[in-house]
């Protein structure tokens, strides 16, 4: 198994796993897999179908969320990481060719819940240095204020004067 860096106690990530590699992650005391590499980006590795097989067959959960290196960042994506964070029992062991996308989406996810110092700070104590990537962490962080226009009303008791003072 390729070096395992974990990001919080609950969260590790590592590069791409062989089949061997699910009964050392559940003998580790993993939980799950997160396999954030897309079928088919090597013709040596792993279908998804054959290693949720594998986590199977180990006593892991599974679940399959493909990061395209040029989709980081977008909502499904970000979305998607959220969603498995939140359903998945930890520790989660994520992974892809090498572990970078894995570590790149999990901080665009917690940095909708926590503040971007603290997500970069826990990437750096894990020896990830990704504060390359503020700007974007930080548009995630604000991401979490957005609202589609149709959910946000006028201020209670106010009729919509608000709305008309933003058009003025």
């Amino acid at each position: 198994m390729q070096e395992i860096v974990y990001l919080t106690p609950d969260f590790a990530v590592t590069g791409e796993l062989a089949a061997e590699d699910f009964t050392t992650a559940a003998g580790l005391g993993f939980k799950a897999i997160l396999n954030n590499r897309p079928d088919g980006e090597d013709q040596s590795q792993l279908s998804s179908a054959a290693e949720a097989e594998l986590s199977w067959q180990a006593g892991l959960r599974y679940r399959f969320l493909p990061l395209d290196k040029h989709e980081l960042f977008t909502d499904p994506v970000v979305e998607g990481m959220m969603d498995a964070l939140d359903e998945l029992d930890g520790p989660i062991l994520a992974h892809c060719k090498s572990g970078l996308r894995c570590a790149i989406v999990w901080a665009a996810a917690k940095a909708r819940s926590i503040p971007v110092d603290d997500v970069l700070v826990a990437l750096e104590k894990a020896g990830q240095d990704l504060a390359f990537l503020r700007d974007e962490l930080d548009a995630q962080a604000d991401h979490q204020f957005w609202a589609p226009e149709a959910n946000v009303g006028p201020a209670e008791g106010n009729n919509g004067e608000d709305k008309k003072e933003l058009a003025a």
